[in-house]
């Protein structure tokens, strides 16, 4: 399965200056935020593990994966007290109305107004099946994760959740998952 990243609304001229990889301007943050950004122990995974697609994407099957912390009206919230981030997911329908998503990030990193007033930026359902209507991908899958981002200790994530999620996505038939980071 081909993995494809999409940089959201996090991309723009200022997007790595001055600031750790991946993060604008620590100067953006409140103090607080900023310090503990500043001195957040990040891991560099190099080289970065990377599948090309096997076949076209006109041929591919598609699933969304993003880290918003989106869920449907009826599903729990990701749980905001969990020590180092609620590991697990939510499965979201292909048919799901991204207008009823609600986003429960815990991060205050980042302005949430931008996802909550549209949910798309962060979970691209609308474009995905157009890209399948217009032949540019294969087909949209039946089911796409929504993860929280914000995981500050990952190996709960890493041994259990990751590979459950992985699972998912094979049992699909998924030919490339496009994680949208938030």
């Amino acid at each position: 399965m081909a993995m494809v990243l999409f940089r959201s609304f996090r991309t723009g001229p200022n997007f790595l200056r001055n600031g750790p990889a991946g993060l604008g301007d620590l100067g953006e943050f409140c103090p607080a935020i900023g310090l503990f950004l500043k001195a957040y122990p990040r891991r560099r995974i190099d080289p970065c593990p990377w599948t090309p697609p096997k076949k076209p994407l006109s041929e591919c099957r598609l699933a969304l994966v993003s880290s918003a912390g989106f869920v449907l009206p009826g599903q729990p919230p990701f749980d905001h007290s969990i020590r180092g981030g609620d590991p697990s997911f939510r499965e979201i329908p292909s048919d799901a109305d991204a207008g009823k998503l609600m986003e429960t990030h815990r991060s205050e990193s980042f302005d949430h107004a931008g996802i909550r007033k549209d949910p798309s930026l962060a979970f691209p359902i609308d474009c995905v099946r157009e890209l399948a209507e217009r032949g540019r991908i294969g087909s949209v899958n039946r089911r796409h994760l929504s993860f929280m981002g914000s995981i500050t200790a990952p190996g709960r994530l890493i041994r259990r959740t990751a590979p459950e999620a992985a699972s998912w996505l094979v049992e699909d038939a998924v030919d490339v998952a496009l994680l949208v980071p938030v």
